[in-house]
């Protein structure tokens, strides 16, 4: 299962339009991405709801994942990979685009 951890750049954490700019790229990729905390337990990352839900605040350490299910071989893994480190990047960025 590929996953990529991040931090939380956005100042007011992953709250409106910061949670909507990540959301809208996790759907972009067309792949089932789930964020969490290092404890936590997984959310959906294209639900703006239940991202939004969550106390994903300024400076907060995230993994973001793709599970085995939806990966069928090496590329779809790759593809998968490369997916989540831009989204990381998107996570990372100092404003929300």
């Amino acid at each position: 299962m590929p996953e990529q951890k991040a931090f939380v750049a956005a100042e007011i954490g992953l709250h409106a339009r910061a949670a909507a700019v990540f959301v809208r790229a996790v759907t972009e990729t067309g792949l089932p991405v789930t964020i969490r905390k290092q404890d936590g337990d997984p959310v959906d990352a294209r639900s703006l709801l239940e991202v939004m839900t969550e106390d994903f605040g300024f400076g907060c350490e995230v993994i973001l994942e793709v599970p085995s299910s939806a990966l069928s071989d090496e590329h779809s893994v790759s593809v998968a990979a490369n997916a989540l480190t831009e989204l990381s990047a998107v996570l990372e960025a100092t404003e929300a685009r």
